[in-house]
């Protein structure tokens, strides 16, 4: 159970909500995957605000090995049309040091050939990196990778997002929400060999579709490409630098050489968000406090209407401190009570539409005290939904020489805290 600080006001709340990182530290185990991203794992104080991150200069990513400088803008593949000029609607992005050319005089390269092996395992064994930095996988040996005829490369594709929200009593307006999300490629190990046996590998291009609730984009500078001009309103084409995600690949593959597969995070976004309206999970808290007994209340509701597609919570924790000397808990359902950490854990298997009363319902305790009155405090909440994001955003690949093995969406909590 993650330890729950003492009574958030508003503006901290508020502060703390608007922050995300965007770094990588290459002292950072190379064993974790984030393509299974588990928030409750997640280091819920590492976080910084999307617009310190797109004000840093990308000289700061430590587990990248190429500068800005060095990196050479790959040509826009040729043969993808370039689209219209016009302001992206609704999209921030980056202003970009350097943009790459939008047309190129020769084709591009031909497709390298790989062996039919899926990287579907690249996926179902991961865990989370707390900051969030490209890691490598071990959940099985070398992917079996070998030159043959016409095939294509797979690759895999996680997307996540992190939901946090700071619910004030049962007034729906002071509810703080803020849903970031990342987007990772995940590379098979022998890759590796075909990407450095051919000095023009294929261009590795995605388009990222649904976006139109996406409030800002940050792609890795290193790594990815775009082109501004796009007026798609609901999509945006990226491609990658195949130079310098060779030298990555190789780098991890150095730092760990018995990985089945390494993991690149490519871009991260925020979405738009409208208060209350846009959480799963809908909180309002009530405490009654005196010198021998303290009532809790905690009432939640199933949102579905925050959902780009309703989809079930599961593994729903509610973590609830209390002091004042508990000497005795009744609750309602069922709680535990942990009395080293002055903590009641309220664990649910899943909320959905299906639920009873369509996913309402209420948490109730009485703590008897030996020391009262308690203090009112901040609880948190933890839950995950696999197959879906909030924002419905979808991503494909655009070109030959690639093919999408496997994508896996998933949003869970960050920080979910109320108070009364």
């Amino acid at each position: 159970s993650p330890a729950v600080s003492a009574q958030m006001n508003r503006n901290a709340s508020s502060e703390e909500l608007t922050k995300s990182k965007f770094s990588a530290s290459s002292n950072e185990k190379s064993n974790n995957d984030l393509l299974a991203w588990d928030p409750l794992f997640r280091n819920s104080g590492d976080s910084s605000s999307l617009a310190s991150t797109m004000s840093s200069s990308s000289s700061g990513r430590p587990t990248t090995p190429l500068s800005v400088g060095t990196i050479v803008p790959p040509p826009r593949p040729a043969s993808r049309p370039k689209l219209t000029s016009g302001k992206l609607s609704g999209i921030n992005e980056i202003p970009r040091p350097f943009s790459p050319p939008l047309t190129s005089n020769s084709s591009p390269p031909p497709s390298a050939p790989l062996a039919r092996a899926e990287s579907s395992s690249s996926l179902s064994s991961a865990s989370l990196s707390a900051t969030n930095t490209p890691t490598v996988g071990t959940s099985r040996g070398p992917s079996p990778v070998s030159l043959g005829s016409q095939d294509t490369l797979p690759v895999a594709i996680a997307l996540t997002e992190s939901v946090n929200a700071y619910f004030k009593g049962a007034d729906p307006t002071k509810c703080i929400v803020k849903i970031t999300g990342d987007m990772t490629v995940s590379f098979p190990s022998g890759i590796i060999k075909v990407f450095t046996s051919n000095p023009s590998p294929a261009v590795l291009c995605f388009r990222v579709k649904n976006i139109s609730k996406l409030e800002q984009i940050l792609p890795n500078a290193q790594l990815v490409y775009s082109d501004p001009s796009q007026s798609d309103s609901s999509s945006r084409d990226f491609w990658m630098d195949m130079q310098a995600v060779t030298v990555y690949l190789k780098k991890l593959s150095e730092q760990n050489p018995s990985a089945s597969y390494y993991n690149v995070e490519v871009l991260k976004y925020q979405v738009l968000s409208n208060g209350i309206q846009s959480t799963p999970l809908n909180l309002a808290t009530y405490w009654k406090c005196n010198a021998s007994a303290t009532d809790v209340r905690v009432d939640y509701k199933y949102n579905p209407a925050s959902m780009a597609m309703p989809s079930m919570l599961s593994n729903i924790q509610v973590i609830v401190p209390v002091d004042g000397g508990v000497i005795n808990m009744q609750s309602l359902p069922p709680a535990k009570w942990n009395s080293e950490q002055m903590k009641a854990l309220w664990k649910l298997a899943s909320i959905s539409e299906k639920s009873e009363n369509g996913g309402s319902g209420s948490l109730r305790a009485k703590f008897d005290l030996s020391e009262g009155p308690s203090k009112p405090t901040t609880l948190a909440v933890q839950f995950i939904s696999e197959g879906s994001t909030l924002s419905g955003v979808d991503v494909e690949l655009v070109g030959t020489g690639y093919r999408l093995s496997l994508i896996k969406k998933r949003f869970a909590t960050g920080r979910y805290m109320a108070d009364c």
